[in-house]
Protein backbone atom coordinates (compact mmCIF):
# COMPACT_ATOMS: atom_id res chain seq x y z
CA UNK A 1 0.00 0.00 0.00
CA UNK A 2 1.12 3.38 -0.62
CA UNK A 3 -1.22 6.10 1.04
CA UNK A 4 -0.47 9.12 1.77
CA UNK A 5 -1.08 10.87 4.46
CA UNK A 6 -2.95 14.07 2.66
CA UNK A 7 -5.43 10.94 1.53
CA UNK A 8 -5.60 9.55 5.00
CA UNK A 9 -6.62 13.46 6.07
CA UNK A 10 -9.45 13.17 3.29
CA UNK A 11 -10.81 10.00 4.32
CA UNK A 12 -10.94 10.89 8.14
CA UNK A 13 -12.60 14.04 7.11
CA UNK A 14 -15.24 12.36 4.38
CA UNK A 15 -15.68 9.69 7.32
CA UNK A 16 -16.45 12.12 9.75
CA UNK A 17 -18.67 14.34 7.79
CA UNK A 18 -20.33 11.20 5.42
CA UNK A 19 -20.23 14.14 2.83
CA UNK A 20 -18.06 14.69 0.05
CA UNK A 21 -19.04 18.27 -0.51
CA UNK A 22 -19.25 18.82 3.80
CA UNK A 23 -15.59 17.67 3.35
CA UNK A 24 -14.49 19.63 1.03
CA UNK A 25 -15.50 22.74 2.31
CA UNK A 26 -14.04 21.23 5.88
CA UNK A 27 -10.83 20.73 4.27
CA UNK A 28 -10.81 23.99 1.57
CA UNK A 29 -10.78 21.61 -1.07
CA UNK A 30 -12.75 21.29 -4.62
CA UNK A 31 -15.49 18.33 -4.41
CA UNK A 32 -13.52 16.88 -7.46
CA UNK A 33 -10.22 17.23 -5.67
CA UNK A 34 -11.74 15.57 -2.70
CA UNK A 35 -13.33 12.71 -4.59
CA UNK A 36 -10.10 11.93 -6.55
CA UNK A 37 -8.32 11.51 -3.20
CA UNK A 38 -10.60 9.44 -1.72
CA UNK A 39 -11.03 7.15 -4.81
CA UNK A 40 -7.12 7.31 -4.78
CA UNK A 41 -7.44 6.02 -1.55
CA UNK A 42 -10.33 3.25 -1.81
CA UNK A 43 -8.41 1.79 -5.02
CA UNK A 44 -5.50 0.37 -2.45
CA UNK A 45 -8.34 -1.86 -0.78
CA UNK A 46 -10.24 -4.61 -2.30
CA UNK A 47 -12.98 -4.27 -0.13
CA UNK A 48 -15.44 -1.14 -0.14
CA UNK A 49 -14.80 1.62 2.29
CA UNK A 50 -18.42 3.39 1.38
CA UNK A 51 -21.29 2.77 -0.30
CA UNK A 52 -24.08 5.55 -1.73
CA UNK A 53 -27.84 4.50 -0.50
CA UNK A 54 -30.22 7.06 -1.50
CA UNK A 55 -27.83 8.99 -2.72
CA UNK A 56 -25.97 9.16 0.96
CA UNK A 57 -22.39 8.31 1.59
CA UNK A 58 -22.41 5.82 4.21
CA UNK A 59 -19.26 3.98 6.18
CA UNK A 60 -19.35 -0.16 5.51
CA UNK A 61 -17.92 -1.77 8.43
CA UNK A 62 -14.31 -1.94 6.81
CA UNK A 63 -14.61 1.79 6.28
CA UNK A 64 -15.33 2.51 9.80
CA UNK A 65 -12.25 0.24 11.10
CA UNK A 66 -9.97 1.91 8.34
CA UNK A 67 -11.43 5.78 9.68
CA UNK A 68 -10.26 5.00 13.07
CA UNK A 69 -7.06 3.55 11.84
CA UNK A 70 -6.91 6.70 9.93
CA UNK A 71 -7.31 8.67 12.87
CA UNK A 72 -4.89 7.10 15.25
CA UNK A 73 -2.16 7.31 12.60
CA UNK A 74 -3.24 11.23 11.80
CA UNK A 75 -2.72 12.18 15.91
CA UNK A 76 0.51 10.42 16.00
CA UNK A 77 1.59 12.34 12.54
CA UNK A 78 0.72 15.77 14.32
CA UNK A 79 2.41 14.57 17.65
CA UNK A 80 5.83 13.91 15.98
CA UNK A 81 5.43 17.31 14.02
CA UNK A 82 4.47 18.79 17.69
CA UNK A 83 7.21 17.48 19.22
CA UNK A 84 10.23 18.31 17.13
CA UNK A 85 8.61 22.18 17.23
CA UNK A 86 8.35 21.74 20.96
CA UNK A 87 12.07 21.07 21.24
CA UNK A 88 12.58 24.27 18.63
CA UNK A 89 11.28 26.14 21.79
CA UNK A 90 8.12 26.74 19.81
CA UNK A 91 4.61 27.44 20.39
CA UNK A 92 3.02 24.90 18.25
CA UNK A 93 -0.63 23.35 18.00
CA UNK A 94 -3.72 24.06 16.12
CA UNK A 95 -6.15 27.51 16.59
CA UNK A 96 -9.73 26.89 15.52
CA UNK A 97 -12.35 29.56 14.68
CA UNK A 98 -15.98 30.10 13.85
CA UNK A 99 -16.83 33.04 12.47
CA UNK A 100 -20.19 34.46 11.46
CA UNK A 101 -20.20 35.56 7.79
CA UNK A 102 -19.73 39.53 8.07
CA UNK A 103 -17.03 38.57 10.64
CA UNK A 104 -14.77 37.65 7.75
CA UNK A 105 -14.04 41.83 7.40
CA UNK A 106 -12.95 41.89 10.74
CA UNK A 107 -11.05 37.96 12.24
CA UNK A 108 -8.21 38.07 9.98
CA UNK A 109 -7.04 41.72 11.10
CA UNK A 110 -6.91 40.38 15.08
CA UNK A 111 -5.01 37.07 13.53
CA UNK A 112 -2.17 38.42 11.68
CA UNK A 113 -0.30 40.03 14.34
CA UNK A 114 -0.53 36.74 16.49
CA UNK A 115 0.29 34.18 13.56
CA UNK A 116 3.38 35.99 12.46
CA UNK A 117 4.92 35.50 15.50
CA UNK A 118 4.07 32.15 15.97
CA UNK A 119 5.14 30.62 12.53
CA UNK A 120 4.28 27.53 13.67
CA UNK A 121 0.73 27.47 14.65
CA UNK A 122 -1.58 26.21 12.45
CA UNK A 123 -4.98 28.16 11.51
CA UNK A 124 -8.17 26.75 10.69
CA UNK A 125 -10.62 29.41 10.63
CA UNK A 126 -14.17 28.71 9.26
CA UNK A 127 -16.61 31.59 7.94
CA UNK A 128 -19.84 30.30 7.67
CA UNK A 129 -23.92 31.31 8.70
CA UNK A 130 -25.00 32.05 12.30
CA UNK A 131 -26.62 28.62 13.01
CA UNK A 132 -23.30 26.77 12.13
CA UNK A 133 -21.21 29.14 14.58
CA UNK A 134 -23.64 28.50 17.15
CA UNK A 135 -23.82 24.40 16.13
CA UNK A 136 -19.44 25.02 16.51
CA UNK A 137 -19.92 25.97 19.84
CA UNK A 138 -22.60 23.48 20.48
CA UNK A 139 -20.76 20.60 19.85
CA UNK A 140 -17.31 21.91 21.13
CA UNK A 141 -15.71 21.93 17.69
CA UNK A 142 -13.93 25.32 18.07
CA UNK A 143 -11.47 27.06 20.49
CA UNK A 144 -13.48 30.10 19.74
CA UNK A 145 -16.08 31.67 17.74
CA UNK A 146 -16.47 35.19 16.50
CA UNK A 147 -19.86 36.57 16.83
CA UNK A 148 -22.27 39.94 17.09
CA UNK A 149 -24.68 38.71 19.14
CA UNK A 150 -24.17 36.03 21.96
CA UNK A 151 -26.11 33.22 21.91
CA UNK A 152 -28.38 32.83 24.79
CA UNK A 153 -28.50 28.85 25.37
CA UNK A 154 -24.90 28.84 26.60
CA UNK A 155 -22.58 29.55 29.95
CA UNK A 156 -20.25 31.56 27.86
CA UNK A 157 -16.80 33.60 28.33
CA UNK A 158 -16.45 36.45 25.90
CA UNK A 159 -14.04 39.34 24.59
CA UNK A 160 -14.94 42.45 23.43
CA UNK A 161 -13.10 43.36 20.15
CA UNK A 162 -14.94 46.50 18.68
CA UNK A 163 -18.03 48.22 18.01
CA UNK A 164 -20.81 46.63 15.18
CA UNK A 165 -22.49 49.17 13.82
CA UNK A 166 -25.72 49.05 11.63
CA UNK A 167 -26.92 52.22 9.19
CA UNK A 168 -29.32 52.27 6.50
CA UNK A 169 -27.29 51.76 3.52
CA UNK A 170 -28.13 52.42 -0.20
CA UNK A 171 -27.76 54.95 -3.65
CA UNK A 172 -28.49 58.34 -2.38
CA UNK A 173 -32.06 59.34 -2.08
CA UNK A 174 -33.02 62.71 -3.68
CA UNK A 175 -33.79 65.41 -0.75
CA UNK A 176 -37.26 65.25 -2.06
CA UNK A 177 -37.51 62.13 -1.19
CA UNK A 178 -35.89 62.37 2.29
CA UNK A 179 -36.78 65.37 4.40
CA UNK A 180 -36.27 64.56 7.73
CA UNK A 181 -35.15 61.09 9.64
CA UNK A 182 -38.25 59.95 10.74
CA UNK A 183 -37.86 56.14 11.08
CA UNK A 184 -41.24 55.53 8.22
CA UNK A 185 -39.22 56.34 5.44
CA UNK A 186 -38.29 52.60 5.67
CA UNK A 187 -42.16 52.01 4.87
CA UNK A 188 -41.55 53.65 1.30
CA UNK A 189 -37.90 51.90 0.71
CA UNK A 190 -37.71 48.45 -0.87
CA UNK A 191 -35.81 46.02 1.71
CA UNK A 192 -33.06 43.75 1.41
CA UNK A 193 -33.24 41.49 4.25
CA UNK A 194 -30.41 39.16 5.26
CA UNK A 195 -31.73 35.17 5.48
CA UNK A 196 -33.94 34.23 8.52
CA UNK A 197 -31.27 33.09 11.93
CA UNK A 198 -28.55 35.96 10.96
CA UNK A 199 -27.96 38.36 13.93
CA UNK A 200 -28.08 40.99 11.13
CA UNK A 201 -31.48 40.13 10.40
CA UNK A 202 -32.76 39.79 13.81
CA UNK A 203 -31.29 43.74 14.51
CA UNK A 204 -33.35 45.11 11.07
CA UNK A 205 -36.33 42.80 12.23
CA UNK A 206 -36.66 44.56 15.94
CA UNK A 207 -35.55 47.79 14.48
CA UNK A 208 -39.14 47.51 12.16
CA UNK A 209 -41.21 45.78 14.97
CA UNK A 210 -40.12 48.85 17.65
CA UNK A 211 -41.16 50.95 15.56
CA UNK A 212 -44.35 49.40 14.61
CA UNK A 213 -43.25 49.68 10.91
CA UNK A 214 -45.07 48.34 7.72
CA UNK A 215 -42.30 48.03 5.41
CA UNK A 216 -41.76 45.70 2.07
CA UNK A 217 -39.25 43.39 1.64
CA UNK A 218 -37.91 42.80 -1.64
CA UNK A 219 -34.75 40.43 -1.67
CA UNK A 220 -33.85 38.21 1.09
CA UNK A 221 -30.14 37.03 0.45
CA UNK A 222 -27.64 34.96 2.13
CA UNK A 223 -24.88 36.82 2.96
CA UNK A 224 -24.10 40.63 3.38
CA UNK A 225 -21.44 40.66 0.47
CA UNK A 226 -24.92 39.75 -1.49
CA UNK A 227 -26.68 42.64 0.13
CA UNK A 228 -24.01 45.17 -0.73
CA UNK A 229 -23.72 43.78 -4.23
CA UNK A 230 -28.06 44.48 -4.85
CA UNK A 231 -28.08 48.22 -2.99
CA UNK A 232 -24.79 48.64 -5.67
CA UNK A 233 -27.17 47.53 -8.17
CA UNK A 234 -29.99 49.97 -7.06
CA UNK A 235 -32.04 47.27 -5.72
CA UNK A 236 -32.85 48.56 -2.55
CA UNK A 237 -31.66 49.40 0.84
CA UNK A 238 -30.82 47.80 3.93
CA UNK A 239 -29.93 48.17 7.24
CA UNK A 240 -26.44 46.54 7.45
CA UNK A 241 -23.21 46.62 9.69
CA UNK A 242 -20.57 49.74 8.29
CA UNK A 243 -17.57 47.00 8.44
CA UNK A 244 -17.93 45.62 4.90
CA UNK A 245 -18.84 48.62 2.85
CA UNK A 246 -15.75 50.89 3.58
CA UNK A 247 -14.88 51.22 -0.16
CA UNK A 248 -18.22 51.61 -1.26
CA UNK A 249 -18.79 54.77 1.64
CA UNK A 250 -15.39 56.23 0.45
CA UNK A 251 -16.05 56.42 -2.66
CA UNK A 252 -19.37 57.31 -2.29
CA UNK A 253 -20.82 54.35 -4.29
CA UNK A 254 -23.18 54.11 -1.10
CA UNK A 255 -24.68 56.22 1.38
CA UNK A 256 -25.45 56.36 4.98
CA UNK A 257 -29.47 57.27 4.83
CA UNK A 258 -29.50 59.03 7.71
CA UNK A 259 -32.74 57.71 10.36
CA UNK A 260 -33.45 58.38 14.01
CA UNK A 261 -32.40 55.21 16.35
CA UNK A 262 -29.68 54.84 13.65
CA UNK A 263 -27.10 53.46 14.06
CA UNK A 264 -27.94 50.12 16.17
CA UNK A 265 -24.60 48.95 17.69
CA UNK A 266 -23.60 46.07 19.34
CA UNK A 267 -19.90 44.56 19.39
CA UNK A 268 -17.66 41.67 17.48
CA UNK A 269 -17.26 39.56 20.30
CA UNK A 270 -14.74 36.48 20.41
CA UNK A 271 -16.41 33.79 22.51
CA UNK A 272 -15.65 30.45 24.15
CA UNK A 273 -17.21 27.48 26.64
CA UNK A 274 -16.59 28.77 30.39
CA UNK A 275 -15.92 24.97 31.16
CA UNK A 276 -14.00 24.80 27.75
CA UNK A 277 -10.03 24.08 28.69
CA UNK A 278 -8.08 26.06 26.79
CA UNK A 279 -5.35 24.82 25.15
CA UNK A 280 -1.84 26.31 25.48
CA UNK A 281 -2.52 27.91 21.65
CA UNK A 282 -5.58 29.19 22.46
CA UNK A 283 -4.65 30.75 25.91
CA UNK A 284 -1.47 32.34 23.79
CA UNK A 285 -4.24 33.69 21.30
CA UNK A 286 -6.44 35.07 24.16
CA UNK A 287 -3.75 36.85 25.91
CA UNK A 288 -2.53 38.14 22.65
CA UNK A 289 -5.53 39.72 21.65
CA UNK A 290 -5.91 41.40 25.66
CA UNK A 291 -2.93 43.13 24.79
CA UNK A 292 -3.19 44.10 21.40
CA UNK A 293 -6.71 44.53 20.79
CA UNK A 294 -7.01 48.34 20.87
CA UNK A 295 -3.29 48.56 18.90
CA UNK A 296 -5.34 46.26 16.50
CA UNK A 297 -8.57 48.59 16.29
CA UNK A 298 -5.85 51.91 15.82
CA UNK A 299 -3.83 50.75 13.01
CA UNK A 300 -7.03 48.91 10.69
CA UNK A 301 -9.90 50.57 11.86
CA UNK A 302 -9.36 54.02 12.25
CA UNK A 303 -11.39 55.16 9.78
CA UNK A 304 -14.55 53.54 11.20
CA UNK A 305 -14.49 56.64 13.50
CA UNK A 306 -15.14 58.73 10.62
CA UNK A 307 -19.04 57.29 10.50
Amino acid sequence: MNYTLHQLDVFAKVAHLQSVTKAAEALHLTQPAVSIQLKNFQDQFDIPLTEIISRRLYLTDFGREIAQAAEKILYEAHAINDRTLAHKGLLYGKLTLSVVSTGKYVMPYFLSGFMQAHKAIELAMDVTNRQKVVDSLANNEVDFALVSILPGQFNLNYLDLMPNKLYLIGRRLDQAEHTDKDPRLLETLPLIYREAGSGTRSMMETFIADHQLVVRKRLELTSNEAVKQALLAGLGYSIMPLIGIRNELLNNDLQIIPIRGLPLQTSWMLTWHKAKQLSPVAQAYLTYLQANKESTIQRWFGWYERF
